[in-house]
């Protein structure tokens, strides 16, 4: 069940405490309770965002107050201790005393029988974020220097995280505990028995390329897919060698039909791009309109923000892409979630990649709503139809998976039904998802056809007949 602030925050004095028992790090050298150090710099973070547009308003108050339980306090006394914090320039990019403290714990294992897997230091950073985002959303109107000192700051949170292998990607483990942080020193690895991770395991881009020609069908595809990878390892062999080497454009939309294979070859890309050392780590993550905007102005960047972030390293793939910039009316967000978008693929363009997928003409009518789409987008995927004939071979192979087999007859009744439904051709033709509501429906009729037989042998158990596909008894 997902936690609320609060309780996060609770967990969070919870851990403080932890680490002040077993005296992490030495902490207990501190005049001050780590967990009072922690509740006040998420006070200076607090202040740091709502200050944004020049002042702490009542509501803005009231949020701070409850969410770090600071209830004691009326909002006089509460913005008396705001009015004293001072910012200095290096405040956005010094890490919180109490981060460091919980990135130890978890870097080197140190709590016994830790009930929060070691995700302590995780569970603070998203403390800060969603106490940022709950600011935030406060306001009717969305103000952009708060979110981007938002954005601004969890990132530099985040690379301290990933600087010591305890960043996780949603629940999703990203890297494997590591390192640890001793007070005084970063790079201090002899410390309280940390214990090094293992290499991750080296992906075979060949296998992968093997993988995605065994699909049928998606010729054009395999072959553009190939080029991009023979081109990246090219690029590569003349910067080793010393020589110029060409920047290759990463983000792709994707054209096409429905059942095409587009989210297949999408997650085949994220593990070769892996491979590659293009992208970090293989983060494949999938949304559609709904998972990027929300009814209320303001709420669509930041919910798209979250997205981009669990996608941070991998691909984020947005199927129906062009249904973000179809409406465009007064109370449609869309184009918010799509300007959110093209800022964090300029800012973190070696970070993340983004495919977008769509019907081909609608995509077309979607690069063209935006100046700066189609500069963002310079590869594009066209997946055809597939034939009959591929279809009776997507079945076949669907079969095989399920331990059923077509007869003769059984085939060139699919090979039929498939040509039929090509040459009708509805708009909504889904292709593999033709043949694989085809082979369940056989399934199904072959079941009550097998079910009426006495001791029916293992050929009757797995071969599917004409009449199964057709419904009819021969």
């Amino acid at each position: 069940m997902k936690k609320n602030l609060y309780e996060m925050l609770e967990m969070c004095d919870k851990v403080c405490t932890e680490i002040t028992k077993i005296n992490v790090g030495s902490v207990t050298a501190f005049s001050t309770p780590l967990v009072e150090i922690m509740h006040r710099e998420l006070l200076q973070f607090a202040a740091y965002i709502s200050l944004a547009d020049g002042v702490v308003s009542g509501e803005e108050y009231t949020i701070i107050r409850k969410a770090l339980n600071y209830d004691n306090l009326s909002e006089s006394q509460l913005k008396s201790e705001v009015d004293k914090i001072r910012f200095s320039d290096s405040y956005t990019t010094t890490r919180p005393v109490s981060l460091k403290y919980f990135v130890l714990a978890d870097a080197g294992q140190k709590i016994p029988n830790d009930p929060n897997r070691y995700q302590n230091a995780q569970i603070l950073y998203d403390v800060y974020k969603l106490l940022g985002q709950t600011i935030i959303a406060c306001h009717e109107e969305n103000h952009e220097r708060e979110t981007k000192r938002l954005t601004d700051y969890t990132k530099m949170l985040e690379a301290f995280l990933k600087e010591y292998n305890v960043f996780y990607a949603g629940s999703k483990k990203r890297v494997t505990p590591v390192a640890g942080l001793e007070k005084g020193s970063a790079t201090d690895k002899k410390s309280e028995g940390i214990v090094k991770s293992e290499p991750p395991k080296e992906i075979d881009v060949d296998e992968l390329l093997s993988e995605l020609n065994s699909y049928v069908g998606l010729t054009s595809v395999k072959q553009e897919v190939e080029n991009l990878v023979n081109l990246i390892k090219v690029q590569r062999m003349r910067e080793q060698m010393g020589l110029k080497s060409t920047d290759v454009s990463k983000h792709m939309v994707f054209m096409g039909n429905p059942g095409t294979g587009k989210t297949t070859v999408a997650r085949i890309l994220s593990k070769i791009y892996q491979g590659l050392g293009v992208l970090d780590n293989d983060n494949y993550v999938e949304v559609d309109r709904s998972g990027l905007v929300c009814g209320y102005v303001g709420q669509t960047a930041i919910k798209t923000q979250e997205v981009i972030d669990e996608a941070m390293g991998g691909i984020l793939f947005i199927d129906e892409a062009y249904s973000l910039t179809v409406a465009k009316g007064e109370n449609d967000f869309g184009q918010e979630a799509v300007d959110t978008l093209l800022k964090a693929m300029e800012d973190h363009r070696d970070e993340l990649v983004v495919i977008v997928a769509g019907y081909e003409k609608p995509m077309q009518e979607f690069l063209d709503s935006n100046p700066g789409l189609r500069s963002r987008f310079n590869k594009y995927l066209h997946f055809e139809d597939y034939t009959a004939e591929e279809l009776v071979q997507i079945m076949e192979n669907m079969c095989k998976g399920k331990q059923y087999e077509l007869s003769k007859e059984a085939k060139e009744e699919a090979l039929r039904h498939f040509n039929e439904i090509i040459v009708a051709k509805e708009e909504n033709f889904a292709n593999a998802r033709e043949a694989r509501n085809y082979l369940e429906d056989a399934i199904t009729q072959h079941a009550t056809r097998v079910v009426k037989m006495k001791n029916p042998d293992r050929k009757a158990l797995i071969t599917l007949e004409k009449e199964d596909l057709t419904g009819k008894e021969a």
